[in-house]
């Protein structure tokens, strides 16, 4: 009888385990532990790096708790509320601090001494060190937070100092201009102490003895919280079955906007507003895609640039008083880059004029106002004039000088946006080649179906007429200048001499000329040869020649450092055949070096999808694009577990590549965000090659079921003899 009871306690045990493991498909942490959230919260980890990313959302409440393993430890509370977050940086210690969450987030809030509301989260956490010394606390505006960290100093009003009481220790402060502020709040548990060292700093202590220190944070904001999107309100049912980017996206996505990323970007973007609408379009609802694109359009400046980015909370405060605007709230915006400018047309187009479902709202949602009475159409066409007017010079005497070139004054203006992005270059590849003629391309149909007739003068309708005339220069004309051209022998010495810096192998030169496009042109109209990922732009919205599109994927898609591809992803830059002195400048340790970037390897397989549905290209360069895009599969699936993450980078050893996550080395540049809202993009994408019910994420070999983890090299191979044979239709 006894052996039969425990045969089923094994069994029930082995059922339980089961459903267990099924929950944890999705590839996050399950909180456990201390009691549930509440059953309509959003809670799930994401850890990436040695690095603990703990989300939470119900109603008013949206927090992420990031616990950073390292000799550098640090804790940060971020809420979406103002884009505002409180943390705790602590000295550097001799061994790395490991964390623990030992308790699932729970909501809270408190008042402040006026007996205003505060909103916020607690949660027990636990550190592997008998002490922990507080160098730095601050609570304000994440865009200080992230200054700080980054090592620029911060205004001295936005730092409190604590007050201590027993085993607690509170930071609370109201926002500079007197509105409720921030607290946190952190008590040494279980017989832990807070203590003053001899240089004044806090010290949180274990009791004697004890290995583990144990902390309970709780963190608050009094921004006035967002409006959140809930799940059921959020995607279709084509949407892949993917937990976690579907946990992060929404988590991501407001009613007044979707945020770009958390930690360090959780606000309004346009870029990766309007990228990821693009790309998510076919599985969103439409109401969060006309949210998406409303966000984007009541930012618009008068002249119909895109905001970049949004200063709101206490950073706008400081902004606006540091430009004699003192306890002024009013949201700032930052209009330098020029990419989004000519994004947000081809998208309009893609949502109101080529998806059925938004065919049927098209006048009602460009009819909608604004709070300040313009309506989204107005907003618009002030756009699409920018888009025609900065267009012209080139369309009438196609000059380099002539094409668009980042604003004067400004050292980033694309999506490679940090100061070595595309190599000094002022005439980016993607807006020049991409986006410009997809946007002429753009407001020519919305001016052919009369969209806007409504919301057009005789004058504005005259500037928008050679619209179409316009693309057909831009589409022959440009991409001429971003050609490049390496001969066999030149690339196999500059090989040589940059792959043992670069710690990789040269690799097998082709033996014709290696064909690809600049990366951007310099001052004088000369192309930086610098490879790069942004032929994806192209693929994702431009109607390519046959040649064009070989020289596209020819060459990227060789292994790197020869091309792009690596066994855990496509990077996006490859400096191997400029001059030396860019070398370092894109390392694996460079924000926009030879690192990878999720959404980029999703808009290349997006790109691809889209060329392929074309029925006017040969059969040659149809294969090329079907090995690319089986290509691109395989490395993305090799690396699944970074999928939802900003960007990543690399380490090569012993014949592999093994996956890094971006700032947890000491030489990376900064840190990716665990949470990225474009990198969710593959929420859209299915590979149709595999099996019927599967995604690309639990992809297997076509003969069983060990997970493919082919080599860049071999698929290359494969790939030799399309490669060859439309390689002379590009040249």
């Amino acid at each position: 009888m006894k052996a039969r009871l425990d045969t089923r306690k094994v069994f029930s045990y082995l059922f339980a385990f089961f459903i267990a493991f099924l929950a944890s498909c999705s590839d996050h942490d399950d909180i456990s532990g201390g009691g549930d959230p509440p059953a309509s919260a959003l809670a799930f980890r994401l850890d990436r790096g040695g690095q603990i990313n703990a989300f939470y959302r119900q109603d008013k409440i949206a927090a992420h708790l990031l616990m950073r393993a390292s000799t550098k430890p640090r804790l940060l509370v971020v809420f979406p509320a103002g884009n505002s977050g409180t943390g705790l940086w602590f000295d550097d210690t001799s061994q790395p601090v490991n964390w623990s969450q030992d308790t699932p987030i729970s909501p809270t809030t408190t008042q402040d001494a006026s007996g205003r509301m505060l909103y916020g989260i607690r949660v027990d956490v636990s550190a592997d060190t008998n002490h922990l010394s507080i160098r730095q606390a601050l609570l304000s505006s994440v865009r200080f937070l992230r200054d700080y960290n980054g090592g620029a100093t911060v205004p001295s009003d936005i730092v409190a100092p604590p007050s201590v009481s027993g085993n607690v220790a509170l930071w609370q402060r109201n926002r500079v201009d007197g509105a409720p502020g921030y607290a946190l709040r952190v008590t040494a548990i279980d017989g832990g102490a807070i203590a003053a060292d001899g240089a004044g700093k806090l010290l949180l202590q274990s009791p004697s003895g004890a290995p583990v220190l144990r902390l309970r944070i709780e963190a608050f904001s009094g921004e006035t919280p967002l409006q959140p999107i809930t799940h059921a309100n959020l995607f279709t049912s084509a949407v892949n079955p993917d937990p976690l980017s579907q946990n992060v996206f929404e988590f991501l996505s407001f009613s007044d906007k979707l945020l770009a990323g958390s930690w360090q970007y959780d606000t309004y973007f346009g870029r990766d507003t309007l990228i990821s609408v693009r790309m998510l379009m076919p599985v969103l609802q439409p109401d969060v895609i006309e949210a998406g694109l409303g966000s984007v359009l009541s930012r618009l400046s008068p002249d119909g640039k895109v905001a970049h980015e949004e200063g709101i909370g206490e950073f706008a405060l400081i902004d606006n008083r540091q430009h004699g605007r003192p306890n002024d709230p009013t949201p700032t915006y930052d209009y330098k880059m020029i990419d989004g400018d000519y994004m947000l047309a081809p998208i309009m187009e893609d949502w109101l004029i080529e998806d059925p479902r938004g065919q049927a709202r098209a006048a009602a949602y460009l009819a909608q106002k604004g709070g300040d009475g313009v309506t989204n159409g107005s907003r618009f066409v002030a756009n699409l004039l920018r888009v025609a007017q900065t267009a012209q010079p080139f369309a009438q005497q196609a000059l380099a000088a002539n094409l668009i070139h980042l604003r004067p004054g400004e050292i980033v203006g694309n999506w490679r946006d940090s100061t070595d992005g595309i190599g000094g270059g002022v005439s980016p590849y993607d807006v020049n080649v991409a986006l410009v003629p997809a946007a002429l391309r753009a407001t020519s149909n919305f001016l052919a179906r009369g969209l806007l007739d409504p919301y057009l003068s005789a004058d504005q309708r005259a500037v928008l007429a050679n619209a179409s005339a316009a693309a057909d220069v831009w589409e022959r004309a440009a991409p001429p200048y971003f050609q490049v051209a390496v001969t066999p022998n030149d690339a196999r010495a500059k090989l040589a001499a940059y792959a043992p810096q670069a710690g990789v192998p040269a690799g097998v030169v082709p033996s014709t000329a290696l064909q690809f496009d600049a990366i951007a042109l310099d001052a004088s109209g000369n192309p930086i040869p610098i490879m790069h990922s942004d032929g994806g732009f192209v693929l994702l919205f431009g109607n390519p020649s046959p040649a064009l599109l070989a020289r596209i994927v020819t060459d990227v898609m060789q292994p790197f450092p020869v091309g792009l591809v690596t066994d855990v992803g496509m990077l996006i830059a490859n400096p191997a055949y400029a001059d030396p002195t860019l070398w370092p400048r894109f390392a694996s340790s460079a924000y926009h070096g030879t690192v990878i970037w999720s959404w980029q390897q999703a808009m290349w397989v997006a790109g691809l999808d889209r060329q392929l549905a074309r029925t006017d290209l040969p059969s040659d360069v149809r294969t090329l694009l079907a090995q690319a895009r089986q290509q691109i599969w395989q490395v993305i699936a090799n690396a699944k577990d970074m999928r939802s993450t900003e960007m990543w980078s690399w380490s090569y050893a012993n014949g592999q590549y093994r996956t890094e996550a971006f700032g947890t080395r000491s030489a990376d540049a900064t840190e990716a965000n665990a949470a990225q809202l474009w990198s969710t993009t593959y929420l859209a994408i299915q590979d149709p090659q595999l099996r019927a019910g599967k995604y690309w994420w639990e992809a297997r070999a076509a003969g069983g079921d060990t997970p493919r983890r082919g080599s860049t090299e071999t698929a290359a191979g494969n790939a030799a003899n399309a490669v060859n044979a439309v390689k002379g239709a590009a040249s």
